[in-house]
């Protein structure tokens, strides 16, 4: 299973930015999504920005997963 998770770029250096997801931050590359800029949300997987999502949808998602990962812990 695939799975795009909710992130916002906090900081861009050319093609890499460093982005938070819930307080953890990481390098990931926007090469897949140039147009991303400091404070966009995007989605990302395998380490790429692959998609801009608004900010009510991040956190959406984010809660979502959320959910999904108390679930699996009970």
């Amino acid at each position: 299973m695939c799975l795009a998770v909710p992130a916002k770029i906090v900081e861009k250096k050319d093609m890499m930015a460093t982005v938070d997801v819930e307080g953890v931050q990481r390098q990931i590359s926007l090469m897949l999504l140039p147009e991303a800029d400091e404070g966009d949300f995007i989605l990302m997987h395998a380490g790429f920005a692959i998609q801009m999502i608004d900010e009510e949808e991040a956190k959406f998602t984010a809660q979502l997963l959320k959910e999904v990962a108390e679930n699996d812990e009970s």
